[in-house]
């Protein structure tokens, strides 16, 4: 079996990853600084395991940008309008280059007041959180962030989607760790996972979503196919999942998940969201010592006999392509390297 897998399965780095990542998104009227950017994210999302948005994404992506639904060309407009606060238009651009370019202004706005409140329209968030979160906490800062999406989650008790996904994340430094880095959903399973079970012919658990006409079922296909999944937790995570909504859907200007609307666009895929991004510098005004109290708070999380802290499989799997590169199968391989133009 060991012998097989090899055969099917071929090692890249993380930098050739990224270079044919860049070439498919070029070729498919992409900037070239966004480009960069989206490849960068991509490949980090595969090296990292965080598989439902790496490669995978990538064809949703060519599809999106084919069909017009994306302008891969746009160019984000970053204003601060007020000591803390930012707003960005990301132009029916992706969130990625949105960010990016806002980045010096929301670290400026840190420095200088403690706090940056970036609120982004208009935009495309069609990967994982934890890019976004994680560089601040790097430089000592805890960034928070939540993004709606297409709708596809049931309310509580609903009959239909409301909500997208609605991903929240958070990042915090940790003394002499990694950083702390929490990136979840709230629905129960995050849609791009559904869909590699369906590509895997594997059933998805129990109460993770309904079929087309509101009733339970295991069947990604089921869920994927006109039906939602469910929050997680309840009423309690459709409460979380409404706040992601006013967040990032209401507070920032842009459209909720409820307003995709893909008619005319075949084969579009990225959902067109909003997404709110708080920095905090916890050390402003005088150091509260936060990493040292953050590394002792991780501490008794694993002697209360937690097995592992939110992201460090990630850290694992980062380290392990470093390594000895980054699986993938050859024939993902050899489409990719054709989507390039190679």
């Amino acid at each position: 079996m060991i012998e097989k897998k090899e055969t099917r399965e071929a090692r890249i780095s993380f930098q050739d990853l990224k270079s044919l990542l860049q070439a498919i998104f070029v070729n498919n009227s992409t900037a070239a600084e966004t480009a960069d950017i989206l490849a960068e994210n991509c490949a980090a999302c595969e090296r990292d395991g965080a598989l439902g948005h790496g490669i995978f994404r990538v064809p949703g992506y060519v599809d999106s940008l084919r069909s017009g639904w994306v302008d891969g060309l746009a160019v984000p407009n970053a204003t601060r309008l007020g000591p803390s606060f930012i707003r960005i238009d990301a132009r029916n651009g992706f969130a990625q280059r949105a960010l990016a370019a806002a980045d010096p202004v929301i670290r400026r706005a840190v420095r200088e007041t403690g706090i940056a409140i970036a609120a982004t329209r208009n935009s495309h968030h069609f990967s994982a959180l934890w890019p976004d979160v994680e560089p601040f906490a790097l430089s000592g800062y805890m960034a928070i962030t939540a993004v709606n999406g297409l709708a596809n989650v049931v309310p509580h008790g609903g009959r239909q989607a409301v909500y997208g996904t609605n991903p929240i994340a958070f990042a915090v430094p940790v003394h002499n760790a990694q950083p702390l880095v929490v990136d979840q959903a709230t629905s129960v399973m995050a849609n791009g996972e559904v869909r590699l079970h369906a590509l895997a012919g594997k059933l998805v658990p129990d109460g993770t979503g309904v079929d087309c006409e509101g009733n339970p079922t295991t069947d990604p296909h089921a869920i994927l196919a006109g039906g939602a999944l469910n929050t997680f937790g309840g009423y309690k995570g459709s409460s979380i999942a409404l706040f992601v909504e006013i967040l990032a859907g209401a507070i920032t200007g842009g459209q909720f998940s409820f307003e995709n609307d893909f008619t005319g666009f075949s084969g579009a895929q990225t959902p067109k969201a909003g997404q709110l991004l708080i920095v905090i510098d916890p050390n402003w005004g005088g150091s509260t010592n936060i990493e040292s109290r953050l590394a002792l708070l991780c501490s008794q999380l694993i002697d209360a006999g937690q097995d592992r802290l939110p992201g460090a499989r990630r850290f694992a799997n980062r380290a392990a392509a470093e390594r000895s590169g980054i699986p993938i199968a050859k024939g993902e391989l050899q489409r990719f390297r054709t989507l390039a133009g190679e």
